[in-house]
């Protein structure tokens, strides 16, 4: 019986080490053997100046290797990990009885010091098969500084894609994440890559930083002026840009409320797109200065062609009205504009003709998104003229009856500045490479929307509004010629499919110098609840972002005599 025992043993001996040897050897060799991620530092993204609005930080993701946790010590290793790495203890229990990896994901993120600290003491416990690799994590230096446009980059997972984002960190997502490199070595205990072993793989590709065309210290005053205004008349939100008029390029998109994107938990509203481009309104009396340049481009009307003006207008079966009442007026075009009567602008808008008001309107660039590269931009609402309803062949005139966004008014106004020459809007200066190589960012050509000297003509019409005889002299700047608009639009209530209890839309869009038009500056106000008008509430933050900014970019007034424009007719 000894005898046979010691044969079976002898032919088993053989077989491992002769005959299933090299196959125990190669399984030991797969277990030391690894393929891991070896993820890609993701680029920032700076102002023009070279700011940063957004970056990477090096942090710590803890892994285990299960095969090196021996069962009965998986769950009070779970349960010294969960307070230290904050995640539950269900969780990490999971991840440590695993069968199929030797490497498995405890916790992303975490700081570098926490994650030191937790393996010393996991080591001073006997407690071993954790190990760390170095990560990033997102940091914003501003918290809420342009949160709505930078957003949050794609969240990535233990397993399968990225998901979510939003703002530029999606949709620049390309150029910022760079490309993923990997390796493939032998680990050893813990989860550390044992020197001498094999070792192959494929290394990161940084990924670009995005440089925008914003201007950090801008975007803050206009951020915080937006802010202030918001919460003093009790508005549902706000809007502020500023835009660079020559160059299309945007100094600041301000939003409020905002929120903190290095904050845990973000609100909703961090997906809902930027309102500068998301947001559509009915744009009311700023609406006014493209049926005014329409009729002075085809000769419909001069500055000085009189009008005479009542408080309200039978049109069919509608009546419209002025903001206030007032006795029958004689005005200019350049008063009508001055003073936003809706009549006058109806009677303008007449002259033009609806076809060739919504020529105008898509001109300017109503009906189509800027082009800009903000995610979620709506491109407004314009029906063809064919689909006008008899009431709105005249809202239209004035503002009401069709949809846009804060940026696309504000590229009315600046073509105006810019002496009828649309310069589209841009965000994205360039793309720097790893290497540092850099690459502007292409630009559309500009198009010429209304002849020079009509611009010119609407320009000093504008510098009118501003007057004590216009709506809007809380926007002037000692020293500054200024021009600009104000808009008060009653916004739909879908309860009665009406204006009445809808609330408002309050704002003022406007441009400095007057005479060299250089800065543009828009300021929206919605369902604000202490007052309503444009030049009352818009128009002084208006006021202290233009003022802000003309100090920050050092332009110096001109020093030239506005001029005479007629309001009243003879």
């Amino acid at each position: 019986m000894l005898v046979l025992l010691l044969a079976v043993l002898g032919v088993r001996l053989v077989q491992l080490q002769g005959l299933d040897g090299a196959a125990y050897a190669q399984r030991a060799e797969l277990q030391r053997r690894q393929a891991r991620t070896l993820p890609a530092s993701r680029g920032a993204i700076v102002d023009r100046n070279g700011n940063p609005l957004a970056l990477s930080v090096e942090t710590r993701t803890v892994f285990a290797d299960p095969t090196e946790i021996p069962p009965r010590t998986a769950l009070p290793l779970a349960q010294a990990l969960s307070p230290l790495l904050n995640v539950p203890q269900s969780d990490l229990l999971s991840q440590l009885t695993r069968t199929d990896t030797r490497y498995a994901i405890l916790a992303r993120g975490i700081d570098p010091g926490v994650a030191q600290r937790t393996l010393q003491v996991l080591r001073a416990n006997g407690l071993t098969g954790i190990g760390t690799q170095i990560q990033s994590r997102r940091f914003y230096p501003g918290g809420g500084l342009a949160a709505t446009l930078l957003g949050f980059p794609p969240t990535v997972q233990t397993t399968g894609p990225a998901t979510g984002g939003a703002g530029l960190e999606l949709s620049a997502n390309r150029l910022l994440a760079g490309r993923d490199g990997k390796v493939t070595a032998e680990f050893g205990a813990g989860g550390r890559e044992i020197p001498a072993g094999e070792h192959a793989g494929q290394a990161p590709v940084p990924g670009s930083t995005v440089q925008l065309t914003l201007d950090r210290d801008i975007q803050w005053a206009a951020q915080e002026a937006i802010a202030a205004q918001v919460k003093a008349v009790k508005a549902k939100g706000g809007t502020a840009i500023v835009q660079d008029i020559r160059t299309g390029e945007l100094l600041a998109v301000a939003t409020a409320p905002t929120f903190d994107p290095n904050a845990p938990v973000r609100p909703a509203m961090a997906v809902s797109g930027n309102p500068a481009v998301a947001e559509t309104y009915e744009p009311g009396s700023v609406n006014k200065v493209i049926t005014v340049a329409g009729a002075l481009q085809d000769r419909r009307v001069t500055p000085d062609t009189p009008f005479r003006v009542p408080w309200e207008l039978h049109v069919g079966d509608r009546t419209f009205h002025d903001a206030e009442v007032h006795r029958v007026e004689r005005l200019t075009t350049a008063g009508v504009l001055a003073k936003s009567s809706n009549v006058g602008t109806i009677q303008i808008g007449e002259r033009l003709g609806k076809n060739r008001l919504y020529d105008f309107l898509r001109a300017f660039g109503f009906g189509a998104d800027t082009g800009v590269g903000i995610p979620g931009e709506s491109r407004g609402i314009l029906p063809p003229p064919q689909q006008w309803s008899g009431s709105q062949e005249h809202t239209i005139a004035f503002g009401q009856g069709i949809g846009v966004t804060a940026l696309q008014m504000a590229s009315v106004y600046a073509t105006v500045a810019n002496g009828g020459i649309r310069v589209a809007p841009t965000l994205i200066k360039a793309t720097v490479s790893a290497d540092g190589k850099a690459t502007p960012r292409a630009q559309p050509a500009p198009r010429r929307v209304i002849d020079a000297g009509v611009a010119l003509q609407v320009r000093d019409m504008l510098e009118a509004v501003t007057s004590d005889e216009g709506t809007a002299p809380a926007a002037r700047i000692a020293g500054y010629r200024v021009a600009g608009k104000t808009g008060t639009a009653q916004i739909p209530n879908p309860r009665c499919h009406c204006y009445r209890g809808g609330g408002y839309t309050a704002s003022f869009v406007g441009f400095a110098p007057a005479d060299n038009p250089q800065l543009l500056v828009s300021v929206v106000l919605q369902r604000p609840v202490n007052g309503h008008f444009g030049g009352h509430l818009a128009a002084p933050v208006f006021h202290r972002i233009m003022s802000f900014a003309l100090k920050s970019e050092a332009i110096a007034p001109t020093g030239t005599t506005p001029p005479t424009v007629r309001l009243l007719a003879p």
